[in-house]
Parts: structure tokens; sequence; C-alpha cells
């Protein structure tokens, strides 16, 4: 029984440690505005005739 409890301590370390992660890049990493142009081509949407 030893093995498990040390198992799931090893698996939420792992967890907790990715979730940190996540929380630091959402709050200390800042993107760049840029804009962002997307032709859209008008030969594929349906006509209405």
């Amino acid at each position: 029984m030893p093995t498990l409890f040390r198992f799931l301590f090893v698996v939420a370390v792992l967890a907790g440690l990715g979730f940190a992660a996540m929380i630091a890049l959402a709050t200390l990493v800042q993107p760049d505005p840029r804009e962002i142009s997307v032709p859209v081509h008008t030969s594929k949407t349906p006509s209405s005739s």
C-alpha cells in the first residue's frame, strides 16, 4: 500500500507543477498585438439566385 501512496503523491506533484506552469505562462507572458487580414473568397459562397 505505501507504493500506491507514493505513486499518487508523485502524480499529484507533477500535476501541481504542470498547473503552476500554466498559471505562470497565462499571467507572465504578454502577446504582441498585431493586425491579421484573411482573404475571403466570394466564389465559394452560395448564391442567392
